[in-house]
């Protein structure tokens, strides 16, 4: 593509029960297990402030998406029109960068549980974000 090279370095992995791309769900809320979050010990500093009950923005890297498309039949549904990765959530993409809105239940030292979670069973973990709430917030 021509561009400079960007280098990114999990934090972490995520441990599921989900280990099969073809049966697992496409998004969080269609039957999504609970998961574990378990980061890195050098990182496990960042997670002060986060708790039960708070929604939290996982970034992931779609370790099995293939990178060289750039149209997929929406939620692979072949009876509908082609259309562009951008302009849907296919995991298939340039940069397979997965986005996941989660409620994290118990933070246990390095870990986080969370439920709403389709990643599979060891995808990288490259970042995670507060859910900003529509008031003011002091993060």
């Amino acid at each position: 593509m021509g561009q400079e090279q960007i280098r990114l370095a999990p934090i972490g992995r995520v441990e599921s029960q989900l280990d099969d791309l073809p049966a697992a769900p496409q998004q969080g809320d269609e039957g999504a297990p609970y998961a574990w979050l378990v980061l890195e010990a050098e990182v496990a500093g960042g997670l002060g402030g986060i708790g039960a009950g708070d929604d939290v923005l996982v970034f992931t890297w779609l370790d099995r998406a293939r990178r060289d498309l750039l149209a997929v039949h929406p939620r692979g549904d072949a009876s509908r029109p082609l259309q562009g990765v951008f302009a849907n959530r296919s995991p298939d993409r340039p940069n397979p960068i997965g986005l996941h809105r989660v409620r994290v239940a118990p933070v246990d030292r390095n870990r986080l549980l969370v439920e709403g979670l389709e990643a599979l069973d060891g995808t990288p973990i490259l970042d995670l974000e507060p859910v900003l709430s529509a008031e003011v917030d002091e993060r």
